[in-house]
Order: structure tokens, then sequence, then C-alpha cells
């Protein structure tokens, strides 16, 4: 299994840990803020299980009918959570809703409050792990994952903030107006994560550092070229396809353009391990006397 299988997986396992202490923290308070915040736990279950099954299918290996390979798989996969978060925050608004019109004491709030904590720091070492590992593999489905984490210990962090001071002052109405914020910041996370992943679907190219990068790469390791135009870059999941037009002489030989076009590609493969690099070499005659030109 590899690396980023283990930790979706391990996603899941603590989103189930995380739910049970959550519901539990809800079930002995009666607390709408905290079933808020469990009812979050859920869509975290369900969104480590669609991350797991996106990876999974985004590592399969290029087939006929998939010749560019499943890359773009964690992209559905971090759209899909975006759906659920907003889903979740839609739901989360109701109760509050609810809540606020018929507001009610908070019972058991110290060991309610410390049952919630608990599962807070919980999910954001978990949180924590999956930020740094998404974006060490540019996975997107472990990055929106994390993101979405990271809203779920915000939120946590209010909630348990405005239910002790719903019981230190005796305000039973804070308790649904927190759920409230809560959802209306969930839902703002949902859209983040989907707006990210939709970036992703319509082939948007890569940040301008990388660019950057590959820009250099060529002007300095094309040597017996003449220049390199009509760049274009697009990202799917880990892996980034680069293709550009190389000019070389009319004098030079097919194996020799080769060798260019070979030592161009294992520079830019040394420093994007994922990438798959598509050439186009041409005639001098086809020069635009743009885009990269060769040292």
């Amino acid at each position: 299994m590899s690396t980023s299988l283990k930790i979706a997986a391990g996603s899941i396992l603590v989103g189930l840990v995380v739910l049970a202490l959550k519901t539990l923290a809800w079930r002995l308070t009666g607390s709408v803020a905290l079933l808020s915040d469990a009812l979050e736990s859920i869509v975290n279950v369900a969104t480590a299980m669609a991350a797991l099954v996106a990876i999974k299918v985004a590592q399969r290996p290029a087939d006929p009918g998939h010749p560019y390979g499943h890359h773009k798989a964690e992209f559905f996969s971090a759209v899909l959570e975006g759906v659920l978060i907003i889903s979740a925050a839609l739901l989360i608004l109701r109760e509050a809703w609810h809540a606020f019109q018929n507001p009610r004491e908070i019972a058991d709030a110290g060991l309610g409050m410390a049952i919630n904590a608990s599962a807070g720091v919980l999910n954001a070492v978990w949180c924590g792990v999956l930020l740094r590992q998404g974006r060490r593999l540019r996975s997107p489905a472990l990055v929106a994952d994390g993101k979405h984490l990271l809203s779920d210990v915000i939120s946590s962090a209010g909630v348990l903030l405005g239910v002790g001071l719903a019981v230190a002052t005796g305000w039973a109405v804070l308790d649904p107006l927190l759920a409230m914020l809560v959802g209306v910041n969930i839902l703002w996370s949902g859209w983040k994560v989907m707006a990210s992943s939709l970036s992703g679907l319509m082939d948007e190219a890569v940040p301008e550092t990388t660019l950057a990068v590959i820009r250099e790469i060529i002007s300095d390791k094309a040597s017996g070229a003449l220049e390199a135009h009509d760049l274009r870059t697009r990202h799917a999941g880990a892996v980034t396809f680069i293709d550009f037009h190389l000019v070389v002489d009319g004098q030079t030989t097919v194996a020799d353009a080769h060798d260019i076009c070979d030592r161009v590609e294992a520079s830019i493969m040394a420093r994007l391990p994922d990438a798959q690099v598509t050439i186009h070499v041409e005639p001098e005659h086809k020069a635009k006397h743009s885009g990269v030109l060769v040292i």
C-alpha cells in the first residue's frame, strides 16, 4: 500500500474516533453547538472515505481508455468533499435555527467540553499530518482533507469557547448562535475546497514559481537548440504535464535533436519527479523569436 493510501486509511480511523468522542459530548450536554461539531465529523469520515477511493483510482496506470492516466480522480474527490462540507453546513444551520427558537440549558458541560476538547486535539494533530504529507506527495485529496480538518479544529475551538460562555453567563441562546457561526464557517470552507479543486479540473497551469523553474531548465540544458516556444503546463494530482516546441538548426541530425530532448527531459524530471514532458522538435524556420531563448 502506498504512503498516500495509508494516510487516507488513517484519516478514516481518526475520523471515526473523533466522531465517537464528539457524539458522546453532545449526548452528555444536549448542546446544539456540540451537535454541530459532531455533524461535521460525520462529513470528515465521508470525505476520508472518498479520498481513499480517489487516491486508489488515481494511482492506476494509464490504459487505452485513459492514456493520460487517472490522476484527476483526486480532484473529483476534493469537489465531492466540498459538496459534503456545504451539505453539513446547511444541516447545522437548520438545527441551530430550531434551537434558537427553543433554547435550553446545557447539562454536564464540564465533562462534555473535556471530551470534545480531546477530540479537537486529535483532529489538530492529524490535520498537521495531512497538510504536510499531502503537499509533499502533491495529493489534492489529502490537502483538501487537511484543510477541511483545519476548519474543523478552528470551529471546535470556537464551539468550546462559546459553550463555556453560555454556561458561565446562563445565556442559553448563545449555544444556537454559536452553532450558526460554525455553520457559516463550514459553508465558507466547503466553497474554498470546491473552488480549488475545480481549477485543477479546468487544467489550470502550474504556479508561476514552478513555471520559472521549467523555463530556467530549458534555457540551461537545451544547448544545441535555438529556442523553445509555446510552453504549456497543467497539473493533475501529483503529475505535472509539460509540453513545448523546441527549435533546432536545420543541419541538426535526428539523433542530436533527440539527445537534446533527453537532456532537457531528464533535468526537468530531476526537479519535478512526477512530470510528463512532451517536446515537439521543429526546424529553425519555425522559430517565433519568443518564449525561452537557449543559452
